[in-house]
């Protein structure tokens, strides 16, 4: 949330462009709210789905962008509407959303692993990738994105006086947790997420190639699994673009100093908004046997809508 604007900036846009802004943006969320809620629902409806560490790897990371993109979504519209809330929870509020951010890069490489061992090593994918070692490996993912980012606060604790937890401030990173060695900190481990994650990336996909070239090798499996890491390594970008955003957008506001709030907004949507879509996608839609039970419970659920009305219509 770099780029959300401050005070100065929001008394520049007139009360029905600012209305339209948060209205679109609060339509998305509430439309990928129900994509997400309906993929959860048909994930948990079925012990099939959760007894596949494929598919528990993929509930994770939808619900993971689900509080992701709730919690960015929240933080937009209260800069609009509050402008600036008490420390403390913003501090809440950040840490959130700077958790989920960084697990989703990394989960999007153990989903990857997770195909690669199902393509290269058949045999021994069910030992490999049990359940068990599925949630040790999401427990592990979640220790390896919370520790670096929970010292911020543990900094901020020490050198900040009580007072400033029952300020309010714009509730931005930067705001919030002010020291300038957690900024360089903060680009190190970004640095390194990203590049292990996009090497593991790289690393996978190109196995898998080489597995296409074994007779033995299923070769649906084989594209199956291949598109789905070039998909995981597409939504990777996107992610990153939430760190060269700021760099961006500082040199088209100097090209287009008229459009600044335009395209602050346009890098919210794009950065922050797009790549989440694609995660219902990748397994929600492509993959057919999820795609089945997922039409399965939409026709399910109307069926149970129509059997309430004409329960209410009988009883009238």
């Amino acid at each position: 949330m770099n780029s959300t604007r401050g005070p100065q900036d929001l008394s520049r846009d007139p009360f029905a462009i600012a209305f339209t802004k948060n209205f679109i943006l609060v339509c998305l969320w509430f439309s990928l709210s129900y994509i997400n809620g309906s993929v959860v629902a048909t994930f948990f409806s079925n012990r099939t789905f959760y007894e596949d560490p494929r598919y528990i790897l993929f509930i994770h990371t939808v619900l993971n962008d689900a509080v992701q993109l709730t919690v960015s979504v929240a933080l937009f519209v209260v800069s609009y509407v509050c402008y600036t809330i008490n420390v403390s929870v913003c501090c809440v509020f950040i840490l959130v959303a700077v958790f989920t951010t960084r697990n989703t890069p990394v989960s999007l490489a153990s989903m990857a692993v997770e195909r690669y061992i199902a393509v290269c090593f058949p045999l021994r994918h069910a030992q490999i990738c049990s359940v068990r070692r599925t949630y040790l490996l999401i427990g592990l993912i979640w220790f390896i994105c919370v520790v670096p980012d929970v010292t911020d606060l543990f900094v901020t604790l020490a050198t900040e006086p009580l007072s400033f937890f029952h300020s309010s401030v714009l509730c931005l990173r930067q705001n919030v947790f002010k020291d300038p060695i957690l900024l360089y900190k903060r680009q190190a481990f970004d640095a390194l997420y990203f590049s292990l994650v996009f090497f593991t990336l790289i690393y996978t996909y190109l196995r898998v190639l080489s597995a296409a070239r074994d007779v033995s090798v299923q070769k649906v499996l084989v594209q199956r699994a291949r598109n789905t890491i070039l998909l995981h390594g597409a939504q990777l970008l996107m992610c990153m673009l939430s760190y060269i955003s700021p760099s961006v957008q500082i040199i088209l506001n100097v090209l287009f100093p008229s459009y600044i709030l335009e395209m602050r907004y346009a890098n919210f949507l794009i950065v922050y908004i797009l790549p989440r879509f694609l995660s219902p996608i990748i397994y929600g839609v492509r993959d057919q046997k999820f795609c089945k039970y997922l039409k399965l419970y939409f026709v399910s659920s109307q069926c149970k809508i129509n059997v309430r009305v004409d329960n209410q219509e009988e009883e009238n």
